[in-house]
């Protein structure tokens, strides 16, 4: 009989066929090691009930499905891997499922996957072992010590517990073996970010960077695969004497790019130059003569630098901060950290320098010195400093005079000036001149006593015969002391009995003594023309006229003394 022909044959097929058979398709067995996905419907005590097709429900121990601390990693409707467990016991209508092995299956799949197409993956650093460290990437992998970072890690320890990137770099799925490298997916991650960094740096260009590393001389600043060099100088217009004083290694900075060379992929860096700089307008915000208030931050043996502001110093050079000039170093009048008031004197932006003073807060005594003294008048003072030609006497705070060696005596040589003064002595001094402007000074002592050559020409005349001792000798004369501090000069030639030969002894010796005549004088030239010889000379010739004047005498008396004789015969 036909099939046609039978009725309950045409009510045996349904109408949708083809459903029919797909839906009967799902009770073909799969396989053994085929991973399949379910559908959480409830959870019990003691397993995980899921749905996992094929008309059939199985069961996973809950353990599966439970962190360290016993919580339930998923809920009602969630979709799970499983796998169905061969050989195990079969609860009575239920499956008996591994969700453990379906996860590790695709562990494996995802890790062959990223093995082959060269995948940056996450990994967390279990800790250290023999020659690296231990990373979990879903299965236990070994990464060696010299691919954890792109430069040298003395400390592995240290990144232990951290989640990192790792490229894997060994893969033995039969074994189980997987070898990871942090190394390849940090420089792949940095090579990129260089090269969408270096597409978007010029010169002028402001960027955020991350502080890499600090060093005496600057900081070192990623800028994304790339690092920029930020000298010290450019960090501040202040005075920054550390990095470290301003930034701290990973804190984020804003920079702007001063120079950069592409080929030689190096950055130059500031943060200053994001301000404008305070040197453009420092001319009308400090004018000469202004009062200005700041702290002094150095002190050197010149002078002391003082902070008017961030990025602007001025120098109170040693010579501006008293009138004295007894002061030895800046440090007896300003310390570092002193708040101090000053008098701008210069401001220079091109060369970046203003000069301030201390001193001219005060009345400068020079500018009244004209009618508190006057030339002639006698001072007293202290000898302040001596040199080789002469002597600073300070006769108030701020005036010094000079005592120039020449006018220390009159009668004596003085070839410096220790000879007849001591450092600190108070002695008096007459004022020779006095110059304001120059703030000059001159003073004499020598002039508080009478010249001894203006009393020597006073109380002598040309013919004069003085006594003198030779003092010394030249190879024409000999120089003859006829009173203190005055000489005259006796020539060989009026020296008796000099015939002037050549390679003869000088007629005269040191520490002779005797009687010269005056020949010559010249007050104005203090030059005095001496004869020994004349001297002899008249001295004969008195002798020779006392002679005379006493036989004359003698005669005299005789011829009265036989007149008196012949008036007595008589």
């Amino acid at each position: 009989m036909a099939v046609d022909d039978n009725p309950q044959a045409d009510q045996a097929v349904p109408e949708n066929y083809e459903d029919f058979l797909e839906d009967y398709s799902h009770f073909a067995p799969p396989a053994a090691d085929e991973v399949l996905q379910g559908t959480v419907l409830g959870i019990t005590g003691k397993d995980v009930i899921i749905d996992f097709g094929y008309k059939s429900e199985g069961i996973v121990p809950i353990e599966q499905f439970q962190t360290q601390t016993g919580e339930i990693t998923v809920r009602l409707g969630d979709a799970v891997d499983v796998m169905i467990e061969p050989g195990g016991e079969q609860p009575e209508g239920y499956v008996l499922l591994s969700h453990t092995r379906a996860a590790r299956l695709r562990i494996w799949d995802h890790l062959d996957k990223a093995y082959q197409d060269q995948l940056v993956i996450s990994g967390r650093v279990l800790g250290r072992v023999k020659g690296g460290l231990a990373v979990d990437v879903g299965v236990k992998a070994f990464m060696p010590g010299s691919q954890a970072d792109p430069r040298p890690v003395h400390n592995l320890d240290s990144l232990a517990g951290q989640d990192i990137p790792v490229k894997i770099i060994k893969l033995n799925r039969r074994r189980g073996n997987v070898v990871v490298s942090r190394k390849l997916a940090v420089e792949e991650e940095i090579n990129a970010r260089k090269g969408a960094t270096l597409e978007h740096l010029f010169e002028g260009a402001v960027i955020v960077g991350v502080v890499k590393n600090l060093t005496e001389y600057g900081a070192f600043i990623d800028l994304g695969g790339i690092d920029g060099l930020l000298h010290v100088t450019d960090i501040s217009y202040g005075r920054v004497t550390h990095p470290s004083e301003v930034l701290h290694v990973g804190g984020e900075v804003t920079v702007k790019v001063l120079k950069f060379d592409r080929a030689k992929e190096r950055v130059s860096l500031g943060i200053k130059q994001l301000e404008p700089d305070p040197w453009d307008t420092v001319v009308e915000r400090y004018p000469v003569n202004a009062r200005v208030i700041g702290r002094v931050v150095n002190v050197t043996d010149y002078g002391a630098f003082v902070e008017l502001e961030a990025g602007v110093e001025g120098l109170i050079h040693i010579s501006e901060m008293t009138w004295s000039r007894r002061m030895k170093h800046p440090s007896k009048v300003v310390r570092p950290g002193d708040q101090v008031e000053a008098v701008v004197l210069e401001a220079h932006p091109r060369d970046r320098r203003i000069s301030l003073g201390l001193k001219q807060l005060e009345p400068n005594p020079w500018t009244t010195i004209d009618s508190r003294y006057s030339v002639g008048s006698v001072v007293e003072g202290r000898v302040r400093n001596m040199t080789d030609f002469g002597a600073f006497i300070e006769i108030e705070e701020g005036i010094d005079g000079l005592v120039h060696v020449s006018d220390l005596s009159w009668t004596k040589r003085v070839k410096h000036p220790s000879e007849v003064l001591k450092k600190g002595q108070i002695v008096q001094a007459v004022i020779l001149n006095i110059d304001s402007g120059s703030h000059r000074l001159s003073l004499g002592i020598k002039q508080l006593q009478p010249d001894a050559w203006e009393s020597f020409f006073q109380r002598h005349i040309v013919g004069d015969t003085v006594h003198g001792r030779v003092c010394r000798l030249s190879n024409f004369a000999g120089f003859v002391e006829v009173a203190e501090g005055v000489e005259g000069m006796c020539h060989f030639s009026e020296v008796p009995g000099y015939a002037g030969r050549r390679g003869a002894e000088p007629p005269l010796s040191i520490g002779q003594e005797g009687s010269f005549k005056i020949l010559k004088m010249n007050e104005a030239e203090k030059k005095i023309g001496l004869s020994l010889r004349a001297a002899a000379e008249d001295e004969e010739k008195g002798r020779l006229e006392d002679y005379q004047r006493q036989a004359a005498a003698a005669i005299t008396t005789i011829e009265e003394v036989m007149s008196h004789k012949d008036r007595g015969a008589e």
